[in-house]
């Protein structure tokens, strides 16, 4: 299978997303990794970290989020993704008996990751829906008898 990297993000040849979801993630893990000192510092609070881990970690797994193809293992992925990141802020090990619900609830935080890829993903949807060629916004605006009186329309 081919595969071309454009502007940062790898097209194959049977247009999958699959790859680019899960190089993305990978980037987002090897960036979470390198902040591992700031994880297990003890003078940082912990919403400090949540919200570095949002601020640093997350953009960079879900760059171009707005063209995947989010099946159910995407979205499974994703969560994944999102409550390793809160073990580690949390230094909780994967040996531990803890439920991600007491992950949630230790760190004070709902599950967001995937809600946040989806409202990214109807935002483009919508900002393409609106769009207009050229000349095209001209002939919207005229009514049917072409007067050119301008119609109610949205800023």
């Amino acid at each position: 299978m081919y595969v071309c990297t454009f502007l940062g993000f790898l097209i194959t040849e049977d247009g999958e997303c699959t790859t680019e979801f899960r190089t993305r993630l990978n980037r987002g893990q090897a960036i979470g990794a390198s902040l591992q000192k700031i994880w297990k510092s003890h003078s940082i609070p912990i919403s400090m970290k949540i919200r570095l881990m949002k601020a640093l970690v997350w953009p960079i797994a879900t760059y171009g989020c707005e063209s995947w193809n989010l099946r159910k293992n995407e979205e499974i992925r994703l969560d994944v993704f999102e409550m390793k990141g809160l073990r580690k802020i949390l230094r909780v090990s994967w040996t531990a008996k803890k439920t991600n619900e007491w992950v949630l609830n230790k760190a004070g935080v709902k599950r967001e990751l995937l809600d946040t890829v989806k409202a990214m993903k109807l935002a483009y949807y919508g900002h393409t829906m609106r769009k207009q060629g050229p000349g095209e916004r001209d002939n919207a605006r005229k009514n049917d008898k072409g007067q050119g009186q301008m119609e109610k329309v949205r800023p």
